[in-house]
């Protein structure tokens, strides 16, 4: 294993396909990989009362306890296993179990808010934003929370009107000036091939880490060219 590890950051709105992109360009690289799920550190909130729990604000910034992504974050980077907190949307709450989570070469951490904090921004050796019309991410948001999670169809359109779609243009939206790369709905193949290959070659040993925004774009629409040209 490589330490310290390649740490990716996938951020993008709720149901933007940043999963799906996640899947794709590390699909190659097996056990190397080890997802963080920014929904995991939600702060605890055992304290409130199911009826105050639901109505948190979990689009914020607040919601999230920023101090513990950053400490295991560390540590999986020194090469240290960590016990990392399991959320329940049912409850809306953290499960008592944690999950341990051992360092991988490649380290991804996933959410809507994944290139939000400074501290953790720092850390990430490749940052991407996802890009996904709204009216396509609402859809999803409804197949997930009122399908796949039971939740009450009008309260989550309720949830998106009020909270979901403020927090995205005031909190979420604004952190693609921090990407590397930013790829349109949910999976450019052209950006994902680049991105599985640069992975598989971090995970392989033979890649220098040139990830700077400028190049990786340029490669992008260098290889777009070529395709659209029959090249």
């Amino acid at each position: 294993m490589t330490i310290p590890s390649f740490v990716i950051g996938i951020a993008g709105g709720s149901g933007a396909g940043k999963t799906t992109v996640a899947r794709l360009i590390t699909e190659n690289v097996g056990e190397s990989v080890t997802r963080i799920p920014i929904d995991n550190y939600y702060k605890d909130q055992s304290h409130l009362d199911m009826a105050e729990r639901e109505q948190v604000n979990y689009d914020h910034p607040s919601a999230f306890e920023w101090d513990l992504l950053y400490e295991q974050l560390s540590e999986l980077m020194e090469g240290r296993a960590v016990e990392m907190p399991q959320y329940d949307f049912e409850i809306h709450n953290r499960k008592s179990e944690r999950e341990t989570v051992e360092p991988t070469d490649v380290i991804i951490l996933e959410g809507i808010l994944a290139l939000y904090d400074e501290d953790v921004n720092e850390m990430l050796d490749l940052r991407l934003y996802v890009e996904t019309d709204a009216d396509v991410r609402i859809l999803r948001r409804i197949q997930r929370d009122a399908i796949d999670r039971g939740r009450d169809l009008q309260g989550v359109i309720d949830q998106y009107l009020s909270t979901v779609k403020p927090m995205h243009e005031q909190f979420i939206e604004p952190t693609k000036k921090h990407a590397d790369l930013i790829i349109p709905e949910g999976a450019n193949s052209v950006a994902v091939t680049l991105l599985e290959e640069k992975v598989q070659a971090e995970v392989e040993g033979d890649e220098t880490r040139t990830w700077e925004r400028d190049a990786i774009e340029r490669e992008v629409q260098e290889r777009a060219s070529s395709r659209g040209s029959g090249n």
